[in-house]
C-alpha cells in the first residue's frame, strides 16, 4: 500500500498534499517554489511509497483549460519520464482556491493568515486529493 500524493500546480508555487499510509485522510504538506517541485516529488517518492500522482486539473467554468495548462502539461511530462512507474491522473481542481478561502474561513483563519497565498495552494491540494478520496 502507498500514499497518494496531490499537487496544486502553480505559476509560482505549488500545494502539495498527501494520505495517510492507508489513504483515509489527506494531509498538507508546506508548499513549495514551482521550480524545486520536480525533485521535491523525487525525493518524496525514494522515501516514501506512493502509488499515485495527482494533479490539479484548472478548468474554466465551462470546462475547457484554463491558461495554467500550458504549463502543467510539459511538466506532468517531466514527471512521467522521470518517474514513470507511478501513475498521474488530472483532476478537476475547478473551485478548489474558492472552496479553500471558505474553509480558512470557516476554520476562524485571521484575514493575514487567508492572504498568504501558500497557504490557499495548500489547502487547495488537500482539497483536490479529499475530492479525490470521497470519489474512489
Amino acid at each position: 500500500m502507498g500514499r497518494i500524493l496531490a499537487i496544486d500546480y502553480g505559476k509560482k508555487r505549488c500545494g502539495i498534499a498527501v494520505t495517510d499510509i492507508l489513504k483515509i485522510s489527506a494531509n498538507g504538506l508546506p508548499t513549495l517554489p514551482t521550480s524545486d517541485l520536480l525533485q521535491w516529488i523525487k525525493d518524496y517518492v525514494s522515501r516514501e511509497k506512493v502509488e499515485r500522482i495527482l494533479i490539479g486539473e484548472p478548468k474554466q467554468i465551462d470546462g475547457t483549460p484554463s491558461e495554467n495548462m500550458k504549463r502543467i502539461l510539459p511538466f506532468v511530462g517531466r514527471l512521467k519520464k522521470e518517474i514513470p512507474d507511478i501513475p498521474v491522473e488530472f483532476v478537476d481542481e475547478r473551485f478548489t482556491s474558492v472552496i479553500a478561502h471558505r474553509e480558512m474561513i470557516a476554520a476562524g483563519f485571521k484575514k493575514s493568515d487567508r492572504q498568504r497565498k501558500g497557504l490557499a495552494d495548500e489547502m487547495s491540494a488537500v482539497i483536490i486529493l479529499t475530492s479525490w478520496l470521497d470519489s474512489h
